[in-house]
């Protein structure tokens, strides 16, 4: 293997590794609600694991937002270590936590620290690798994503009843104490960041290491236009004519697709509670379903290289919708946990594949403020979700109608993102 090959995988297996922080996140409080609500010394309540949930997804959506006037002005590298650390030191906090509203602060603060994590990850993945394997770029990184809540749910299996459910917080945080000082060593800074600020040199050095391009024919594009208008990397170059349509419909289906992603995440073991399945089932429901997610990730990156991740978004969002809409059927348990892990390979890839599709149809100047948007208006959709699962198991309405819900959701997301049209030919 070269030298630059070797390269390119520290930096993508860094950033991999990252990523599964944020998949612990997306799993932990679903993980650990069951237990939460049957602790005789918390008992709380279905209301209360929503207020949980929203507050880390409301720092989650700050920190999205804010993500491209960061790295504007520290650089994603910077961005990403800061991200890391901050998440993980507050989730050990969290271990330690006496009350529910210490939970939903410190919740809300590490969610703001993790929310620029992703679009950076994925937006330097895609910076590294190039913009002709977007598609796979996203998918391989955002399986750290769905490893890191199969993990959760293994952890949550072993760990929850001999140490309690705090166990999890304190075991989801050391992995990013450690990694944040060695990201400090070995993860490079943006090339692009470097020519942005004029540090030519620096940029041209890095980039010839990894063996990239600093630009293509969509960063000269975007870099003439950007000269007329003055709209460089901001919200209103992606509001600009030649990005509006496919911005508004991408945020929209961002929001559908994180719906979906968290909801089931929050409250898939309880909604299965709710069905009479015991405890340890619905756990391995809960790990079947993100074993089904890191498979069909791998297929979706494969496919969506040589389909496009639109065309293959689309049919992914499709195929949600049916076999969520298959869950909510009462089925032998062996064939109930087949139809889980097939909707875990279509449910998560379907929203990982709206990223691809904004990474290989922006230019790199405006691709991290673009998957910040995408990344923190979805994550509207992901605020959503559990409240829309918290709603439905109040009134006793989980088992079926969460699935069926959540299965139209699924048919509209796919109805949204036939809206976008490529900016960026093959």
């Amino acid at each position: 293997m070269s030298a630059e090959v070797r390269s390119t995988a520290v930096v993508t297996i860094l950033l991999w590794i990252a990523v599964l922080l944020d998949g612990f996140d997306m799993v932990v409080i679903g993980a650990v609600l069951p237990s939460m609500i049957e602790d005789p010394t918390w008992q709380l309540t279905a209301g209360e694991g929503t207020q949980i949930v929203t507050a880390g997804l409301v720092g989650m959506t700050i920190g999205a937002l804010a993500i491209g006037t960061l790295t504007d002005k520290l650089g994603r590298r910077w961005v990403m270590i800061v991200s890391v650390f901050a998440f993980s030191l507050l989730t050990l906090a969290m271990g330690f936590a006496n009350s529910v509203w210490m939970l939903i602060v410190l919740r809300f603060l590490a969610g703001v620290g993790l929310g620029g994590c992703l679009p950076t990850a994925i937006s330097m993945v895609t910076e590294f690798r190039g913009r002709a394997k977007a598609g796979s770029s996203t998918t391989t990184v955002m399986t750290g994503y769905h490893v890191g809540a199969v993990l959760t749910a293994l952890l949550a299996i072993v760990m929850i009843e001999p140490f309690g459910w705090q166990s999890l917080f304190i075991a989801g945080a050391i992995p990013g104490l450690i990694l944040a000082p060695v990201m400090f060593f070995l993860l490079p800074e943006s090339p692009q960041y470097l020519l942005a600020k004029g540090r030519i040199g620096d940029a041209e050095a890095i980039a010839a290491r990894y063996g990239m391009e600093l630009s293509d024919e969509l960063d000269r594009t975007a870099a003439q236009a950007a000269q007329k208008d003055k709209q460089r990397n901001s919200l209103s170059a992606l509001l600009a004519p030649r990005y509006r349509r496919n911005s508004l419909a991408i945020w929209v289906t961002s929001f559908m697709g994180l719906l979906l992603v968290y909801g089931l995440n929050t409250w898939l073991p309880q909604i299965m509670r709710a069905a009479d399945y015991d405890m340890g089932n619905s756990l391995g429901f809960l790990l079947v379903l993100n074993v089904g997610a890191v498979v069909g990730l791998v297929i979706a990156g494969r496919v969506s290289d040589t389909h496009s991740p639109r065309a293959t978004g689309l049919v992914w969002f499709v195929l949600s919708a049916l076999f969520l809409a298959l869950m909510a059927i009462k089925l032998p348990l062996v064939a109930l946990y087949v139809v889980v892990f097939i909707t875990g390979v279509f449910v998560f890839s379907a929203q990982n594949l709206v990223y691809a599709f904004v990474g290989e149809n922006h230019p790199s100047n405006m691709r991290t403020t673009a998957m910040g948007f995408s990344a923190g208006i979805g994550r509207l959709g992901a605020i959503s979700g559990p409240m829309l699962g918290g709603l439905l198991i109040s009134l006793g309405l989980a088992h079926p109608w969460g699935f069926f819900a959540y299965a139209a959701v699924g048919l509209l997301g796919a109805v949204i993102f036939a809206l976008t049209r490529p900016v960026y030919r093959r």
